[in-house]
């Protein structure tokens, strides 16, 4: 069950506070006395802090085949939080939430932030629920972000990183420039003041969800089970309007531009944690061609980092879709002491 944690008022890196902020998230386990057995899992761009929990509204794929009794991220060990971005339209504070100034949701006066703050609002999180270390933190593509952040931003407070499907800088595809433009010409946008007019942006956000979740390759996935076109493209519609019925045009378009930010290649020096790099074989967002690159860099700031493949035909989904595959690689490493 989702919980909800008040975090305080939030310095911003650009410049601001975000007043009375929150986060929500989800634990499973339970905290040792001494606070150092936590392990976070941060969720992908479209996703949330439910991915752990699978089904099909995991944006890049379900990770309940990885978390839990006995799994690779053992909850009979680990006391596990799963949290939700800062920014995100899935509980935490963001352009959706009243802004405390006018009463009224942010929308598009939702102030700019980076990765930066959305790790120290997640360790805001973990300290007021009493962790005082982090084995690891754990996440797949934006959540892969946020865990190469933590080794950069708090390199005393984590003693592991794992980012699968992810890298060290965004791919293009996530610019939200395009994205802003096409919202812009919904007639429902209204300047972005869109949530008192029925039926806002959602055809919109569901062409856009459409499309995302194909180039995730959740066509291929789909397809061992619903060899039929037909059939296969009404399910891929199907939950992307259910997602965009959800989401919040607004989180898209904030946590896309914190990406403008997000470049960790001059600070890798800073990072003292282990790291685990995971890539899907198919993965047309984070190609396996970046894996030498990354790995590269990462042996030159002296990161101690190792490399896992995952041979799918899944694409960005495979991390979730095909656990399994990766499973073995991600206890040997959770094992491991920080």
């Amino acid at each position: 069950m989702t919980a909800f944690q008040d975090i305080g008022d939030l310095p911003l890196r650009l410049g601001g506070t975000l007043r009375g902020a929150r986060l929500a998230y989800i634990t499973r386990g339970r905290l040792a006395r001494d606070g150092r057995n936590a392990v976070l899992l941060t969720h992908g761009y479209t996703s949330s802090h439910s991915f752990i929990e699978g089904g099909s509204g995991a944006s890049e794929g379900g990770w309940s085949g990885l978390v839990g009794p006995g799994l690779a991220i053992d909850t009979d060990r680990w006391f596990v939080v799963s949290s939700n971005m800062l920014g995100s339209a899935f509980g935490s504070t963001g352009p959706r939430s009243a802004n405390p100034a006018t009463g009224r949701p942010y929308g598009p006066d939702f102030p700019p932030i980076t990765l930066a703050d959305i790790v120290m609002a997640q360790r805001r999180l973990l300290e007021a629920l009493g962790v005082r270390a982090l084995h690891a933190v754990v996440g797949p593509s934006y959540g892969g972000f946020q865990a190469f952040t933590w080794g950069v931003e708090h390199p005393d407070f984590v003693g592991g990183l794992v980012a699968a499907v992810s890298g060290l800088t965004a791919p293009r595809s996530l610019d939200p420039t395009p994205l802003a433009a096409r919202l812009a010409a919904d007639p429902g946008w209204n300047d972005g003041h869109y949530y008192d007019r029925p039926g806002g942006v959602l055809a919109t956000m569901t062409a856009v969800r459409e499309e995302t979740l194909r180039r995730y390759g959740l066509d291929e996935e789909l397809a061992r089970q619903m060899p039929d076109r037909p059939a296969r493209d009404a399910e891929i519609t199907r939950r992307a309007r259910e997602w965009a019925a959800a989401a919040d045009a607004h989180s898209l378009l904030v946590l896309g531009r914190a990406l403008d930010h997000y470049d960790l290649r001059a600070e890798l020096g800073r990072i003292r944690a282990r790291v685990l790099y995971v890539l899907s074989r198919t993965d047309r967002l984070f190609p396996p061609s970046l894996a030498a690159e990354v790995m590269q860099a990462l042996a030159r700031a002296g990161v101690r980092a190792r490399y896992e493949e995952i041979d799918s035909d899944h694409g960005h989904l495979a991390s979730g879709t095909e656990a399994a595959l990766w499973a073995p690689a991600l206890r040997r490493f959770m094992e491991e002491p920080a």
